[in-house]
């Protein structure tokens, strides 16, 4: 027997306003618990130090975290030159330094290093796996630590002020995987200097942005008032980038069961013109998210099914 799930069935997304000094995981639970959620996930971790867009899944929004996960993301950081740092964040010891202070000439001569898809490595301080155990349990063990670089996507790299020699901020918008303090310390090495990650905000995943989000106060405040109305996003909202595919009510039963819909019929030739095989579309029928699919030989299979 099915063990059930303790508290409420809430389905939707949160766009929350993450403050520094606590992890993405704990501020998950957080929320759940004031909630009172069933279930509850987060796109895309944050680091402690950084502030921030961090949507928290809800129910069934669950489902759609990885298609979530996939969108671009807007950040906002600072590169303290100089000194190197052992997790390259300022949290870290100072493990080398450098006179150099690089002007913002020479920083724009070699920012197109770090546009488009680049190879990065990411921090010894970090959540990857190697040989089943996490690079930061291994760095922080003083174990040796080799991570292999990786392809990343940094979409739009720019400077947007200098307020001392010692600092730069940054405006930048890239794919999932991209580190901000492997960018800021390797933009410090092509340089000629040091330099780490020294405050990191980020302003949008896909689309939920900051100026639409909500603090962890003012949603204390909100769920203790008198009349609670959750600011919520709809499930779909992390699959606005999908393709939506219109069902009849037949069809999204059968989806719903977890069968294919086959929509080869001669009438409804009309929906499938643009389609390809492989395409992974958004199911709907009367205005409700059925199914995430995938289009194949003319007809869609579910992929995750929503139960809302």
């Amino acid at each position: 027997m099915a063990r059930r799930r303790k508290g409420r069935p809430i389905n939707g997304w949160l766009n929350l306003d993450k403050p520094a000094g606590c992890t993405s995981t704990e501020l998950v639970a957080r929320v759940k618990g004031l909630l009172g959620a069933a279930k509850a996930g987060h796109a895309g971790t944050l680091d402690p130090i950084a502030t921030g867009i961090l949507p928290i899944a809800l129910g069934e929004a669950t489902k759609t975290v990885q298609y979530l996960m996939e969108g671009l993301k807007v950040y906002r950081f600072t590169v303290r030159w100089g000194e190197a740092r052992a997790t390259d964040d300022c949290e870290g010891e100072v493990t080398a330094t450098s006179p150099a202070r690089p002007d913002m000439a020479a920083i724009e001569a070699v920012l197109p290093e770090f546009v488009g898809e680049i190879q990065q490595v990411p921090p010894k301080y970090s959540a990857i796996k190697i040989d089943g155990r996490r690079a930061y349990d291994l760095a922080r063990a003083e174990e040796p630590v080799e991570l292999a670089p990786r392809k990343v996507w940094i979409e739009r790299l720019q400077p947007v002020a200098s307020p001392d020699r010692d600092h730069t901020d940054f405006e930048v918008t890239c794919g999932k995987g991209a580190y901000m303090r492997a960018l800021a310390r390797d933009m410090a090495l092509a340089l000629g200097t040091f330099g780490h990650l020294a405050a990191l905000r980020r302003c949008a995943v896909g689309p939920f942005h900051e100026d639409q989000a909500i603090t962890l106060d003012n949603l204390e405040a909100l769920v203790h008032s008198a009349e609670c109305q959750l600011p919520l996003l709809p499930v779909e909202t992390a699959l606005d980038d999908m393709p939506a595919l219109p069902l009849t009510g037949p069809e999204a039963t059968r989806l719903r069961s977890g069968q294919a819909v086959s929509l080869l019929r001669r009438s409804q030739l009309g929906r499938i013109a643009d389609l390809c095989d492989g395409m992974v579309l958004c199911a709907m029928t009367d205005g409700r998210v059925v199914a995430i699919t995938r289009y194949e030989a003319g007809e869609i299979r579910p992929l995750r099914v929503l139960n809302l």
